[in-house]
């Protein structure tokens, strides 16, 4: 947590992951970000997976730092409330249709000539309007049809081999951080020029643009087919998983010379890649070229060194000739590792977690050096800030909230 953005007051109706994602890097930054939701919580409240007493960790990761204020958004008049406070607000985040009642004129309508225009980012599913979400995207996007075994039989009655879908929703974390980024610089365009913005971010579009801006759709263009499926290889360089004797598994990557030739020395294959040399006519020190051209060969070479060598001692090696390498984890063996976990100045303490569960909660990825970050903070149990939210926002009195809360237009903390 840092402060960089404080001051700014952020406004998030959404659910799932992309849209959660943007406000809670916000967040992360110092932004007041006030997350609306239905009174019974929204359509990821209880996503998989739940504790014994029934919270979402899901939901408690991607809101942390947040306030929450819930309220009847099936009634006209929770609806309402809910466009004052966007007007109020002037930010919005949200993942909404753009033909629901929360569209960009119904926002910006009312708001008064002396205030700001109103900025808002909507998330969507394609850009002509159909649905979406990141694994049909992904689907879409031929990534899925590049994985899997090099060799893979495949189906036999099937043209091609089975695709092979990530686990990661990467386009939603992508387009989460897509969006916290297109809020910002809207809000600046805003401040040279006084004028808002509507800007509405597909998930679609966000996968296939990382497609282009890969150089990937340029390449297939060009070579008039697609690429063929290379297992763990990394593409067009030299990497890929090796075992050792007592079977640790690790993937090594060496794309610069420095990295290959440190490798080399870890492996103590100077003679042996010499001779490999010699008999191709080639020079791997030379670049990327060679190496992924002759990766069959050299694999073979580098997984005989390997699985002739404990873990430890293998290692030993990389470490002392600073090769990039790291070994395979479950993610339940990550979540316990010191090194990336525990010792991580990127992780402190456990807040007062919503579900009760004690657990290590990350800060912002960036870090400021010089500045100490503050601990993570919890996320807040559905409509904790509604009262205050509706008192400071929009002014009104106790005993209105009293009343919006008594006819179910409004809802308070659920955390009994």
């Amino acid at each position: 947590m840092y402060d960089l953005l404080t001051g700014l007051s952020v406004l998030e109706v959404s659910s799932f992951v992309a849209s959660p994602t943007a406000g809670l890097y916000c967040a992360q930054m110092g932004a007041e970000v006030i997350r609306v939701d239905h009174k019974v919580g929204g359509l990821d409240y209880d996503r998989y997976m739940l504790t014994r007493e029934g919270r979402s960790l899901s939901w408690e990761n991607l809101n942390r730092a947040k306030k929450s204020v819930a309220l009847d958004l099936r009634s006209d008049e929770g609806r309402e409330l809910l466009l004052e406070l966007a007007r109020a607000t002037g930010q919005v985040i949200t993942n909404l249709p753009e033909q629901s009642f929360l569209s960009h004129a119904a926002m910006s309508a009312g708001r008064p000539d002396q205030v700001p225009e109103l900025v808002s980012v909507r998330i969507m599913g394609w850009h002509d309007g159909r649905q979406a979400m990141d694994f049909t995207v992904n689907a879409a996007s031929g990534y899925p049809l590049m994985c899997g075994p090099e060799d893979w039989p495949g189906d036999a009655n099937a043209a091609t081999p089975p695709p092979v879908n990530q686990v990661l929703p990467a386009w939603d974390f992508i387009t989460g951080a897509y969006s916290a980024f297109a809020l910002l610089a809207a809000l600046r365009h805003r401040d040279a020029t006084g004028q808002g913005s509507e800007l509405r971010v597909p998930l679609g579009d966000v996968a296939i643009g990382t497609v282009a801006n890969s150089g990937a759709m340029a390449e297939m263009l060009y070579r008039g087919d697609d690429r063929e499926r290379l297992g763990n290889a990394i593409w067009g360089a030299f990497g890929r998983d090796f075992t050792s004797r007592d079977g640790t598994r690790f993937m090594v990557a060496a794309l610069t010379a420095k990295q290959w030739a440190g490798l080399v020395r870890a492996f103590a294959v100077q003679e042996t890649i010499a001779v490999l040399e010699g008999e191709l006519d080639v020079r791997f020190a030379d670049g990327d070229d060679p190496r992924f051209q002759h990766r069959r060969r050299l694999f073979v070479l580098f997984q005989d060194v390997a699985g002739a060598l404990d873990w430890a001692e293998l290692e030993r090696r990389m470490t002392a000739e600073s090769c990039t390498f790291e070994r395979y984890r479950t993610m339940h063996q990550a979540a316990q590792d010191p090194v990336l976990v525990a010792d991580n100045p990127l992780f402190g303490p456990s807040p007062a977690n919503p579900s009760g569960f004690a657990y290590p909660a990350p800060r912002s990825f960036a870090n400021i050096p010089g500045q100490t970050p503050a601990d993570p903070a919890p996320a807040p149990y559905l409509g904790e800030h509604t009262e205050q939210v509706l008192a400071e926002r929009l002014g009104l009195s106790s005993g209105t909230i009293g009343d919006l809360v008594d006819r179910g237009i409004a809802r308070l903390s659920d955390k009994e």
